[in-house]
């Protein structure tokens, strides 16, 4: 059901070098204001008031393209448009229910004073929380086909902000996060990290989403929406260190960085502004500057959680390969530790097993397919078959059993970062899915990309991905996409785009040499990578210590933090990543393991009832028909203290509270594991203290007694 009140008007204005008035546009509320105006070389530049403070200051837009002059200097405004848009749109799944989409727009109407008369309009929308802006190139004579060799967007800030990003990787989003001064980024310095595979760092830049921080305790995050037939964006660093500028992922087989033909639209580039830090991961702007969901019923997925043959190739249990001579360890040290095929049928059937046993709805599994022992050679074109199974495999089998158990499938395709061959296998490989009844699928690019000059997060690859979802979604098949492209939203159009990975995940807790991820990062994440979208991240394990596989890596959180992920990291798909056995105390189920089976994945509302970045977060979500309500809290290395106010809870209602928490002697190394769980009756007007340890973190199940 969608409301709208649109308001539009008109107004025309011709500008020959003299000052003018700037143009201006508010937020519905009036907090925001953008400023548009022309320079003295009749340059286009933007400003952003927030609360009638500066908070970006004036700041260019122009485009250098191959073989043709610069445009964005020498302008006229022709006339702007403004209009007023006011509805609501419901998510097929997703964090809430119900989405209101209010904004003002101004449209900038611009042409050369030249000859050629070249024309680009600029379109500004103005939220509650934040604003986008996007150019649209309409078709014209002398602007056709062209390659953009640099989109010039500014973002002049007003100080020098705390940030916390990571670098302008062209090639991959697994980095950890940094936390440094605006001035002081040196994306630089992270090139070449010996736990990844590509990896391409050209410019001091960062990717997107960036967050800041104000001296003023204003929070800001930089970011890019609807990304659709065009380059990834980074955010390079200006030399005074005050300023960002896009810099597109560009592509050595093109000599630039986009080539389109006019007309078209580039993707929107967000500012997202908020007084409190939780206040980011509840706006939608970014879902909102993103077309209508396009593709119609995808009830062919349904959110749920899910185990998986995975973690235990990571941790060298086992190996993708048949032939078991390659595994995670492989990988990174030269070595196989294990000589055991994970993908069997037997343990296939264990995993369905367990799925069944605990109201699991999902079964994951990797390295059931021929290929896998050719994945690290130098020839990774074509290597992988999506319908042919290893020897001691039955795909037929394992398929009939859990569909006997209730267990859904979800199928893997690692494409070996080689997607002109994904592309011919895809019509077959997808039709072999649904005719087994599988409806979602897990798709990997680990590698450079082939062709050689082309990057993950290019014009080429975002054609590629975006293709993928296209004809995923004829078949009626959700994808889940690890070495992506970033989220930009487009889940509201395409929601079979159900989740992806796009940051460093648990994985680099069980391989990475430098200690895996630290105990910030989650606390970070959640106010940065998941600004974008969900996140498929794979917490829940319970070996804490990776005891009798890992002895120099661990998880750098404690038990009860892993819980608190399936609230915290939102995702309509949520692994439980840990081998079965590791759910197991004493030979019987874990106590904390109830709470994995309880969490929903699918809300009706959701809210941030505290927060800093990089610090903690506490967040407490609606599960969608049931009315259970669920809080996950989690903390970074320090130890504290924090009150719960259970003021979201309906009035007049009485719950009963089962909380998951750390354990008096809990610590993220030194006793990771203690924990405990404490049951009690609540009603909105109650409160309670709750106690952080380093590392630490917390999960509560609420339902109505």
């Amino acid at each position: 059901m969608r409301n709208y009140i649109i308001i539009l008007w008109f107004v025309s204005l011709f500008s020959c070098g003299k000052a003018m008035e700037p143009f201006k546009v508010s937020s519905p509320d009036s907090d925001i204001r953008l400023e548009f105006n022309l320079d003295e070389n009749e340059a286009p530049f933007y400003k952003v008031y927030h609360k009638d403070k500066l908070v970006i200051d004036s700041s260019g837009l122009s485009f250098d393209f191959k073989n043709q002059a610069s445009l964005g200097a020498g302008l006229n405004v022709l006339k702007t448009e403004t209009s007023t848009v006011n509805e609501t749109w419901q998510m097929p799944w997703g964090e809430q229910t119900e989405v209101a989409n209010h904004y003002n727009e101004l449209i900038v109407y611009l042409e050369e004073a030249t000859e050629t008369k070249r024309k680009f309009n600029i379109h500004f929308r103005v939220f509650n929380d934040g604003l986008g802006f996007r150019y649209d190139f309409p078709e014209q004579e002398h602007l056709q086909e062209v390659i953009i060799t640099d989109e010039n967007t500014e973002f002049n800030l007003t100080g020098d902000h705390k940030v916390w990003w990571i670098p302008g990787d062209w090639d991959i989003y697994e980095h950890v996060y940094n936390e440094s001064k605006l001035s002081e980024i040196d994306a630089l310095s992270k090139r070449d990290h010996p736990n990844l595979s590509a990896t391409h760092i050209p410019e001091n830049a960062v990717n997107t989403p960036v967050t800041m921080k104000t001296d003023e305790a204003l929070y800001l995050s930089f970011h890019e929406a609807d990304l659709t037939d065009y380059s990834g964006m980074t955010l390079k660093v200006d030399k005074d260190g005050l300023g960002l500028t896009s810099e597109l992922v560009g592509s050595e087989r093109l000599g630039g960085k986009v080539r389109l033909a006019a007309p078209f639209k580039t993707p929107w580039r967000t500012i997202q502004i908020a007084e409190r830090a939780g206040d980011l991961i509840e706006s939608k702007l970014i879902l909102n500057l993103n077309e209508p969901n396009k593709i119609g019923d995808v009830s062919y997925f349904t959110p749920m959680k899910y185990v998986g043959i995975w973690w235990e190739m990571h941790i060298g249990k086992s190996t993708w390969d048949f032939e078991a001579t390659q595994d995670m360890t492989t990988y990174t040290q030269g070595k196989a530790s294990s000589k055991t095929h994970g993908a069997n049928t037997k343990n296939a059937k264990r995993y369905i097993d367990f799925a069944s046993e605990h109201g699991i709805k999902g079964l994951l599994v990797e390295g059931w397919n021929t290929g896998w022992n050719q994945w690290l050679s130098g020839d990774r074109e074509g290597i992988f078959d999506f319908m042919t199974s290893y020897p001691d495999y039955n795909f037929e089998e394992v398929i009939a059993y859990a569909k006997a158990k209730g267990v859904e499938i979800i199928m893997h395709h690692e494409t070996s970062a080689a997607p002109r061959t994904y592309e011919k296998q895809m019509d077959e490989a997808y039709n072999f899915m649904k005719k087994h009844g599988i409806n979602s699928v897990k798709t990997g690019y680990v590698g450079k990309i082939i062709p050689e000059g082309e990057y993950h997060h290019g014009q080429y690859m975002v054609n590629h991905y975006h293709k993928v979802l296209e004809e995923a979604a004829k078949k009626k098949i959700a994808i889940n996409a690890h070495e992506p492209i970033k989220a930009t939203g487009k889940r509201r159009t395409y929601p079979n785009a159900i989740a992806r990975e796009g940051l460093r995940g648990q994985e680099f807790n069980a391989w990475a040499s430098d200690g895996g991820n630290p105990t910030s990062h989650l606390s970070t994440v959640a106010f940065t990578r998941m600004l974008s979208g969900p996140i498929d991240f794979t917490p829940g394990v319970f070996n804490i210590k990776m005891d009798g596989y890992k002895e120099n890596n661990q998880i750098n959180t404690t038990l009860a933090h892993q819980l608190a992920l399936y609230v915290v990291i939102y995702s309509p798909i949520q692994m439980l990543c840990d081998l079965p056995e590791h759910y197991m105390e004493n030979g019987q189920i874990h106590p904390m393991f109830q709470f994995l089976k309880d969490v929903g994945v699918d809300w009706e509302q959701t809210k941030v009832l505290d927060g800093e970045v990089g610090d903690f977060v506490i967040i407490a979500r609606e599960e969608r028909e049931t009315g259970d309500w669920f809080v996950g809290g989690i903390t970074d290395e320090h130890a504290r203290n924090l009150q719960l106010n259970f003021d979201f809870l309906p009035e007049g209602t009485s719950f009963q509270a089962v909380i998951y928490k750390d354990g008096p002697d809990a610590h993220w190394d030194e006793n990771p594991t203690d924990y405990a769980i404490e049951t009690m009756d609540i009603t909105s007007k109650s409160t309670l203290d709750v106690h952080l340890v380093a590392g630490g973190g917390f999960a509560i199940s609420i339902k109505k007694n």
